[in-house]
């Protein structure tokens, strides 16, 4: 009797499943359980519910020619899924889950694409057309470095924003790379670098869910481990001034007023022509001197020139030795804003005409073995002179001259704040000479060093409306003092009579004086 309410279960849940496309199948054949038929007339097996619960599983079957949860891939081929649930509700749920989305056209194929190979996808569909050399060598190594190596088997629709969550912890506890041009500065993965490898990721899944590989992006709303950004050293304008002063390197010299003055990162230096330098003597009489910054000089490696076909690339230099992976380049910089006009003070554009002047001697002197790329900022024989360079010289004239330990680019910072104290906070004309493409930049990161402006601003608030002499009679209101009734201490005061005869006899003659007459 047992055994015939199973196997009635049984054959109600087979019935059930084949008429709504869902059929709960054995992972292996069993002689105990039931037998049914199905619409097409062929048999299939079924576990009793006895055989289902000492499994602990239950599958969901599908035919590829049912619905709900048979489908058409991209090849144009039926399939068939199986999916595996720890219960007969959780089983039911999906089987509802994909009703649904089959009947609002939201069903997606399944597919067995791992992260590694859809990043691959990506790179080639979405990061060619848009991506620079620079940012094209950036992602593939983050791809590369930290992303394929840790989650890169995993499918792409079996990320989940937990095992979001479970990535970021891994990548919290794992050791950064070292490259052969590049060594890691923290031990451990920085959280700034967290924060890029979840924005490319973010972006990848955005297009799997254009491209219809996922129905939700699994990296929307994801909580970032929080990057506190140190409060960069920078140099004062005196200390800038007394570094100059000690400078005997040409090239850095030149090197550091441009970052100063005009606030010039160290790929645009590297990368300013003579043709966009504007110092003639009537630009610097009309105080309308300036440069003209739209290219930067910087390495990318062969691959990703190869790749993206020269894009945004102005010239290649031949290297010295043909067999690096890497070249020197002139490119476009990095976003729009950052091709701008600066203005320059009249002393650095003579500055310029003196340097221009010794360049132009040196050029006579070698003739053709100076090769002229018109680049102000040279090596003597013309060729690019890479950041390293200037690195190091900046790193020894930072040392003989005793001063803070700070990095070239703080130079820059300490431009922007200097600006931002001159012009009173002016972000917008700052903004211009930096070339930053959001203004939060100039606010969150560089102006930190304006605390003496808001103690000038607390300072000029008390001259404008405090020091006003109607406000300053204004006072709170004093209480009464409280009057204490006195006290008499007779034994002190017969001690002062005892030692004082004088003092006795001027008390008596008091006293007498004020007795009343008879």
């Amino acid at each position: 009797m047992k055994q015939s309410k199973i196997s009635r279960r049984s054959f109600l849940l087979g019935l059930g499943a084949v008429s709504a496309a869902a059929v709960l199948t054995a992972c292996g054949g069993s002689s105990s359980a039931s037998t049914a038929t199905a619409a097409s007339g062929s048999s299939v097996v079924y576990r009793t519910l006895d055989q289902i619960k000492e499994s602990g599983t239950i599958n969901i079957g599908v035919f590829s020619d049912k619905n709900p949860f048979g489908y058409v891939d991209e090849n144009g081929e039926t399939k068939q899924k199986w999916e595996t649930r720890t219960s007969y509700q959780e089983a039911l749920k999906r089987k509802a889950e994909i009703e649904s989305q089959k009947s609002s056209n939201s069903f997606l194929p399944p597919t067995n694409q791992n992260i590694a190979e859809f990043l691959s996808d990506f790179v080639s569909l979405y990061g060619e057309k848009r991506w620079g050399v620079s940012m094209y060598d950036s992602q593939t190594a983050l791809i590369a470095n930290y992303i394929n190596p840790i989650i890169g088997d995993m499918e792409v629709q079996a990320v989940t924003p937990r095992a979001v969550d479970g990535y970021i912890q891994t990548l919290q506890k794992t050791k950064s790379v070292s490259t052969k041009t590049r060594k890691a500065v923290t031990t451990y993965v920085s959280d700034k670098t967290i924060e890029k490898i979840i924005k490319l990721l973010r972006c990848a899944f955005k297009q799997a869910v254009r491209w219809e590989i996922i129905a939700r992006n699994p990296f929307d709303n994801v909580i970032l481990p929080k990057t506190e950004y140190a409060k960069r050293d920078i140099w004062t304008a005196d200390m800038i001034r007394l570094a100059l002063d000690k400078c005997t390197d040409s090239k850095l010299y030149v090197a550091m007023n441009l970052s100063f003055a005009c606030s010039l990162r160290m790929g645009e230096i590297l990368g300013l022509t003579w043709e966009n330098v504007h110092i003639s003597d009537e630009d610097i009489a009309a105080d309308n001197a300036y440069v003209y910054i739209d290219k930067e000089l910087t390495r990318a490696s062969k691959r990703a020139i190869e790749t993206l076909g020269e894009k945004d690339i102005y010239y290649i230099f031949t290297p010295l030795m043909p067999n690096t992976s890497t070249r020197i380049v002139l490119k476009k910089p990095k976003t729009d804003s950052s091709i701008r006009k600066v203005w320059l003070p009249k002393t650095l554009a003579y500055i310029l005409r003196e340097w221009k002047k010794s360049q132009d001697e040196l050029k006579g002197f070698l003739g053709d073995e100076y090769q002229d790329f018109d680049l102000v900022v040279a090596l003597p024989n013309g060729r690019p002179c890479e950041d390293r360079i200037i690195l190091k010289e900046f790193a020894k004239l930072r040392e003989d001259a005793g001063l803070p330990k700070v990095v070239f680019h703080s130079l820059r910072h300490s431009s922007t704040t200097y600006k931002l104290k001159l012009n009173h906070g002016d972000l917008k004309a700052t903004q211009g000479d930096t070339g930053h493409a959001q203004i939060d930049m100039i606010t969150s990161v560089y102006a930190h060093i304006l605390d003496e402006d808001r103690k000038i601003n607390a300072q000029k608030f008390e001259s404008a409306f405090y020091a006003k002499p109607d406000l300053r009679n204004v006072r709170p209101p004093e209480e009464p003092a409280k009057s204490e009734p006195a006290t008499l201490d007779l034994e002190s005061l017969v001690e002062q009579l005892q030692k004082s005869p004088e003092l006795a006899s001027a008390l008596a003659a008091l006293i007498a004086a004020q007795a009343p007459a008879k």
